[in-house]
């Protein structure tokens, strides 16, 4: 029997009327389609969350590269110069970490300093993530601020407020504080809680004010054209630049627990759905099985006429294919409707959700807290990891149907012939 005739018989299956065996095999590819769905969704939104947080980090903290020189941080400005002459380096901003206290009018809490050069927010991917909840994101003077939008809650600051911020300083009579005057002339975000929630930034100079070298963190922040592919050969680059004594950092290196976290949790996630594609396409094996019952007579008067057993198994396993492969399609489909979408999914989730509890207690529901997830999750869909779903899925179909497909090739034709 010709590959061709086996493949339409199985369509014959697959489409056909529900009394001749059809139901089995729809309802199996509705059960895959139902357990892809999922799946789909949560490659979507886990790969943008992967990314979008990632790619705010890289952005607006670590950069993708880091250059410290630990025994003469002030000689990290003079290496500056020649590594923005690099090709492939979009640009090289010096800064200062450290720790103060921050105090406002309402209160005061620990902040994590920040000071580099205003250039930083605002070069195009800056200026991307960060966004100005209130005034200005520029610094125009060494006793300008911008300040976390939880950190300015905290301490009740607003724009155009005096803050007072207290820093350690070594002298000649050892540790002394010393409390600065700022003026807040910024609020702003990045969209993740975690990354700006104590930020507190002033320009370089006015670090330079309130810090001393060793009560601070020195580097050079690098941006580059691509940090995803070049990080590790650009840092090859910049070490033929530079003298003894520097050490040059990848943003994975910097970030190495915090991704590994990310993938790691991705990884699990994606094999626990895969978990639920497996026991539905078990159920291909199950209809298969309903299937060969339903069409025994069928088998008989193929058998009778030439078929052989090959020719037999093969209409079973390409009704498993077929079916397999309808699912996938359907429920690939469904899941990309609904990733690509997901975020006006949850705002209408958030506002039905926040409706129904205001009408017993009020408070607003979020789907998504902003203290560990993005606000917005960016859409990203690895159509590589998608197609190997697909196929997964449809090689676990035609697997798990093999053996009922088999015992059909097996089945004698007389033994039928005298059954009915």
């Amino acid at each position: 029997m010709k590959s061709r005739v086996c493949f339409f018989i199985a369509l014959r299956y697959l489409l056909g009327r529900a009394r001749e065996g059809g139901r089995y095999l729809r309802g199996a590819a509705t059960g895959i389609a139902v357990s892809l769905i999922p799946i789909i969704v949560t490659l979507i939104v886990a790969d943008g969350m992967i990314r979008g947080i990632v790619d705010r980090y890289l952005e607006l903290g670590t950069g993708h590269l880091q250059i410290f020189n630990y025994y003469e941080p002030e000689t990290l400005n003079d290496a500056a110069a020649g590594i923005l002459e690099l090709e492939g380096v979009r640009g090289v901003w010096y800064e200062q970490r450290g720790m103060g206290i921050l105090a406002g009018r309402d209160g005061k809490t620990g902040a994590s300093v920040r000071a580099i050069e205003p250039s930083f927010w605002t070069d195009p991917g800056s200026a991307g993530y960060l966004e100005t909840r209130s005034g200005t994101s520029v610094l125009e003077s060494d006793r300008d601020m911008l300040l976390g939008d939880n950190l300015a809650s905290i301490i009740g600051a607003q724009v155009g407020d005096t803050v007072r911020l207290m820093t350690i300083r070594t002298g000649a009579s050892g540790r002394i504080p010393r409390i600065t005057a700022f003026t807040v002339r910024g609020i702003v975000s990045s969209g993740y809680h975690e990354l700006d929630a104590l930020w507190c930034i002033i320009s370089h100079n006015g670090g330079r004010r309130v810090f001393s070298q060793d009560s601070s963190s020195s580097s050079l922040i690098v941006k580059i054209d691509d940090p995803y592919k070049n990080a590790e050969t650009m840092v090859y680059s910049v070490y033929s630049v530079l003298d003894s004594g520097y050490g040059v950092y990848t943003w994975k290196e910097l970030m190495r627990a915090q991704y590994s976290s990310y993938v790691s949790t991705r990884q699990l996630l994606l094999f626990i759905m895969a978990l639920i594609v497996i026991v539905a396409a078990v159920n291909v094996s199950s209809a298969t099985s309903m299937l060969v019952i339903e069409r025994l007579r069928d088998i008989a008067v193929l058998k009778v006429t030439g078929a052989s057993v090959a020719g037999t198994r093969g209409i079973f396993l390409w009704g498993s294919f077929l079916t397999g492969l309808t699912g996938a399609v359907f429920g690939i489909t469904f899941g990309l409707l609904i990733g690509i979408n997901i975020n006006h999914l949850i705002r209408f989730l958030e506002k039905f959700l926040s409706f129904c509890s205001g009408l017993f207690h009020g408070n607003e529901v979020k789907i998504l807290d902003p203290g560990f997830y993005l606000e917005t999750i960016p859409i990203i869909v690895d159509w590589t990891m998608v197609f190997l779903i697909g196929v997964f899925t449809v090689l676990c179909s035609c697997i798990a149907s093999w053996i009922p497909a088999r015992r059909a090739g097996k089945l004698k034709p007389m033994d039928l012939i005298r059954k009915y």
